[in-house]
Order: C-alpha cells, then sequence, then structure tokens
C-alpha cells in the first residue's frame, strides 16, 4: 500500500471521503466551488427540490466550453464485502479505492486541476469556461442537469462545447471517448383481459394468451440497421408479470415493461407509433405510457472532437476508439441544445460494483487530456 502526492489525487480523496449517495451532496460541490472561486469563477447555487447544483462560468464571451459532471454516488451495496471502507479513500497498488472513485469523483478532480493550472498559464485565455455539476445523475434524474440547461435555454446561455467526465475508457485512460449515446424510451403497457378459474376458460379471457404473439413479434422486429456509430435499435423486455400466484385462475391482467436503445436511424415518436400501431392489429384492450430518457446524440466533427484527439495523443500517444456504446449520460440534456458534447473519463471496469476503483496514474493523465483540450481550444 503506498501514497501517491498529486493535486487531483488529493481532491478525488477528499471528494470521495464524503458519502454524497444519490441525491445527496455532502459538501462535494462546496469544496470544487471554493477552489474555482479562486481562479476567478463567478458561482450560481441552483437548487431544485432535493437536489443541489451549481453553475460556475469564467469570462463572458463565446465560445464557451463546459465540464460537466455529477457529485452523486450509488449506493455502497455489503460494505462487509469491501478491501476498506467505501468512503475512506485508499490507495492500493496505485489504484485509489472508494465509491465514486471512477464514477465520477476522480474526474471531477482532474477537471478543477486541469481548469487551475490553465487558468494560471492563460489568466486572459479567449472564450469561457464554465462547470455544471448536479447530485442527481445516478438517481431519477428529474431535478438536475436537465432542468440546469433549461434555466440556461431561457436565458440563452450556450454551451459550445462540453466534456461529461463519465468513465468512458476500457483499458486505459484515453483508449475509448464517447461521441455519442443512444436514446432511451421506455415503455409500460397493461394488456386487459378477464379473471376466472382455469377449468372454465370459456368464461375469462387470458391476457397472457392474447398478447404472446403480439410482444413476440415486437421482440423479433428490427427497427432500423443502425449507422457507422451506432449499432441497430434494440428492444428488450424488462418486467412481465400477471396472475395472483395461484395455479387456477386466469390472471386479468399482463403488466410488461419494456426499454428501447435507439440510434439515429429512429426517433421517438417513429418507435412509439410502430409499436402502438403493431398492438392496435393484435385487437387488444390495453393502456400504454411511455417515459422518455433521452435523445440519441452524436458529435462525429467539430473543433472539440479535434482537440480531444490532440490532447490525448500528446499525452499516451494514443488514438481514441470513438463509441456510443453504454448506457444514458447527462450529456442527452446537453448536445439537444446544439452543443458538441463528448465523454472522458477513467476506466470503466468497477463502476458501480464493490471496491471501485480507479488508476491513479490515469486520473494524473486525465488531467494532462483535460489541460490539453483547453489550450488547443482556448489559448
Amino acid at each position: 500500500m503506498t501514497d501517491i502526492k498529486h493535486p487531483t489525487i488529493d481532491l478525488a480523496k477528499d471528494l470521495i471521503a464524503r458519502p454524497s449517495i444519490t441525491p445527496l451532496d455532502e459538501g462535494c460541490q462546496d469544496l470544487m466551488i471554493q477552489r474555482l472561486k479562486a481562479c476567478g469563477f463567478r458561482i450560481e447555487h441552483i437548487i431544485f427540490e432535493d437536489t443541489v447544483n451549481f453553475w460556475a462560468r469564467r469570462g463572458t464571451q463565446a465560445p464557451l466550453i463546459c465540464f460537466a459532471g455529477h457529485t452523486d454516488v450509488v449506493p455502497p451495496g455489503d460494505l462487509t464485502q469491501w478491501h476498506t471502507p467505501p468512503f475512506e479513500p485508499t490507495i492500493i497498488d496505485d489504484h485509489l479505492h472508494g465509491r465514486g472513485a471512477a464514477d465520477m469523483k476522480g474526474s471531477l478532480a482532474a477537471m478543477v486541476v486541469a481548469v487551475e493550472r490553465f487558468v494560471a498559464e492563460n489568466p486572459d485565455h479567449q472564450g469561457s469556461i464554465s462547470f455544471l455539476i448536479t447530485s442527481d445523475e445516478e438517481g431519477p434524474f428529474i431535478n438536475g442537469t436537465v432542468r440546469v440547461i433549461d434555466h440556461l435555454e431561457q436565458r440563452q446561455e450556450k454551451i459550445t462545447w462540453c466534456i461529461v467526465g463519465e468513465p468512458s475508457s476500457t483499458n486505459h485512460v484515453g483508449d475509448v471517448v464517447k461521441n455519442g449515446r443512444r436514446g432511451s424510451l421506455t415503455g409500460d403497457l397493461t394488456v386487459k383481459g378477464v379473471q376466472g378459474h382455469v377449468a372454465y376458460p370459456h368464461l375469462s379471457e387470458n391476457p397472457v394468451h392474447k398478447a404472446a404473439p403480439m410482444l413476440a413479434e415486437l421482440s423479433s422486429k428490427s427497427w432500423d440497421d443502425g449507422n457507422q456509430y451506432f449499432p441497430p435499435t434494440s428492444f428488450q423486455i424488462a418486467n412481465i408479470n400477471a396472475g395472483t400466484g395461484a395455479s387456477n385462475v386466469v390472471p386479468g391482467e399482463l403488466h410488461v415493461q419494456f426499454n428501447f436503445r435507439f440510434s439515429t436511424q429512429s426517433t421517438s415518436d417513429g418507435l412509439v407509433q410502430r409499436v402502438e400501431s403493431l398492438i392496435d392489429s393484435y385487437g387488444l384492450n390495453y393502456d400504454l405510457s411511455w417515459t422518455y430518457n433521452g435523445q440519441p446524440f452524436l458529435t462525429d466533427a467539430g473543433k472539440l472532437l479535434e482537440a480531444v484527439k490532440v490532447a490525448i495523443k500528446k499525452v499516451n500517444g494514443n488514438e481514441p476508439e470513438l463509441l456510443t456504446t453504454g448506457g444514458t449520460s447527462d450529456g442527452r440534456f446537453i448536445a439537444p441544445t446544439g452543443a458538441q458534447v463528448i465523454e472522458l473519463g477513467p476506466c470503466n471496469a468497477t463502476i458501480h460494483k464493490i471496491n471501485e476503483c480507479v488508476n491513479c496514474t490515469d486520473l494524473i493523465q486525465l488531467t494532462d487530456m483535460y489541460e490539453g483540450i483547453l489550450e488547443h481550444l482556448l489559448a
């Protein structure tokens, strides 16, 4: 067990030590704000319900580069399975252990230190630098980034480029950059029947039997072919249940929850229309509600992507792979404003797991990459 002295590691430790289980922040944002104020940022606290957010900006002119991230973490789970307590940051074999080390307090620390160094070297830099930080990314994500963006849009404050610090990398920092994400759309379907005794099927109507052919068609249907950046749109049944638990009762209702992860070849409205048309063709009695979790976005060219590639190449000599795989991120709320958005962060192998950790060298290199991006765009 060794200790590694570096400003990014020190700040990451301070952040990890605060048990900011979503939607709690536990003082993480105050730590960041104190550092940002010291190098000339104006701070705006934006609180919605149980969620604390802040918007920090240095400069008044365009272009505006934004570092976006979250201070909340998922619950640690069974504490007895952790090598060390999840909120006592510990370095083991050059890896920083603790809940949030990879997702994403390590990235937040790297962002702050990178900006401090850049501003010290470039006090009169071009354009503006901002931070959009929330404590509601791991939770229901309704009072965090999405509402801050609405707040900024109302006053026409536009982000030009955005770096989201989500753990994008696979084997070492910078080997993968997420230059987009698939959209997510959830359907909650109730198919209605008539409950009865299984021995008298003519007196009942089994919604499972009625819906089964329809569900088989939904699950086997091709929705699009994807494109060079996105795989084909996928449909998955996440939950399904019916019945009373008794073997002699025909259920009165069938409940099905399903999810689309969709490419830019499809739209949420188009998917809704196709699903409802298909269900209608089976003559079912049903209710269906939809939850729009986010539209797909893609940054396939532009100054931001160019700067990211240059910075990564300079730090570790690699050309990053551009991928859109994985779940959703808060980038889905920022991209619709017209901003170029990418995700660059440490390795994601241990995120949300017991004994979450991050390679200390990766965090130090990530700091250099963030600073290099700023130098390319604003120096």
